[in-house]
C-alpha cells in the first residue's frame, strides 16, 4: 500500500511539474512579446502571436461553433483514413511476410515512400478525386498505411521462433497460427507501429486540409493566414498539437502499457 501511495505521489509531482513548466512558458512567452512589440517596437504586433492574442482567439473560434465543428469534421477524416490505413497496412505487411519476391522488391520502394511529405500526395489526390472529402481522406491512407505495413512484418518477425514451433508442434494451422500465436506475439509491436502510423495519419491530414477541404483545422488555419490573424494561426496549430497528444497518451499509450502490464514487461 505504502509503494503505491509513494507512486501516486511521484506521478502527482510529475505532473504539478509539467503544468509549471509549461505555465514557466506561456509567461515567458508574453514577457517576450511584451518587450519586443509594446516597448522596444522591434517586432510588429500582427506578425507575432502572444498568449493574451491566443486565448482570446481560442475562445472566440470557441464561441462562434467553428473550432468544434473544424476538430469534429478533422477527427472524422482521420479516423476514416485511418481505419483504411489499418486495413490495407496489415494486408501489405502480411503479403510482404509470406512471399520473399514481394519482400525483395516491395519492401524498399515503401521504405522510400514512406519518406515522402504527405502534401506530395495532394496534387494526385484532387486530379484524381477533386476538391472533396475523399482526395483528403486519400492523403490519410497515404501518409499512414505504409508505415502500418512496415510494422506489421517487423512485428511478426519479432516473434520468437520457439513460440511457431512449440504451435507447430501441437498441431496449430496457418490460421489458428496467426490468431493464437503471431497477433498475440506481436501485438506490442503494432500497437507501436499505429501510434506511428496515427502520427503520420494526423500530419497528412493536415497536408490534405490545407489544400482541398472547406471546413476543418487545416482550413481554419489557412484561413487564418489569409485574414492575417497570426494568432488564429498559433492557436490552430496548438490545437492540432494537443489533439495529437490527447489521442497517443490517452488512447495508444494506455493501450500499450495495459499489454506490456499484463504481460510482465512494464510494472
Amino acid at each position: 500500500m505504502g509503494r503505491k501511495e509513494e507512486m501516486k505521489r511521484m506521478k502527482t509531482k510529475k505532473i504539478a511539474g509539467s503544468i509549471a513548466f509549461v505555465v514557466g512558458l506561456i509567461i515567458i512567452w508574453q514577457l517576450i512579446y511584451v518587450i519586443g512589440a509594446d516597448w522596444l517596437k522591434v517586432v510588429k504586433p500582427y506578425a507575432v502571436p502572444n498568449p493574451l492574442g491566443v486565448w482570446n482567439s481560442f475562445i472566440g473560434l470557441i464561441a462562434n461553433g467553428t473550432m468544434l465543428t473544424a476538430v469534429g469534421h478533422s477527427m472524422l477524416r482521420a479516423l476514416i483514413g485511418f481505419i483504411i490505413a489499418i486495413i490495407l497496412g496489415v494486408i501489405l505487411g502480411i503479403l510482404i511476410l509470406h512471399f520473399p519476391y514481394l519482400c525483395t522488391n516491395l519492401k524498399p520502394m515503401i521504405l522510400g515512400i514512406q519518406t515522402l511529405p504527405s502534401i506530395c500526395w495532394v496534387p494526385f489526390a484532387i486530379l484524381w478525386f477533386g476538391l472533396g472529402e475523399s482526395a483528403i481522406i486519400f492523403v490519410v491512407v497515404m501518409g499512414s498505411a505504409f508505415s502500418i505495413a512496415l510494422a506489421v512484418e517487423s512485428g511478426v518477425k519479432s516473434v520468437p521462433p520457439i513460440y511457431i514451433k512449440a504451435a507447430k508442434t501441437m498441431g496449430v494451422g496457418a490460421v489458428g497460427m496467426y490468431k493464437k500465436v503471431i497477433f498475440p506475439a506481436a501485438l506490442p509491436s503494432f500497437i507501436s507501429g499505429l501510434k506511428q502510423g496515427w502520427s503520420f495519419a494526423w500530419r497528412a491530414l493536415m497536408s490534405g486540409e490545407v489544400m482541398s477541404a472547406t471546413v476543418g483545422l487545416g482550413y481554419t488555419l489557412i484561413l487564418g493566414r489569409d485574414l492575417a490573424d497570426i494568432n488564429q494561426v498559433m492557436t490552430v496549430m496548438l490545437v492540432i498539437i494537443a489533439l495529437g497528444i490527447i489521442i497517443d497518451k490517452g488512447f495508444f499509450s494506455v493501450i500499450e502499457n495495459r499489454i506490456l502490464r499484463k504481460r510482465g514487461l512494464l510494472q
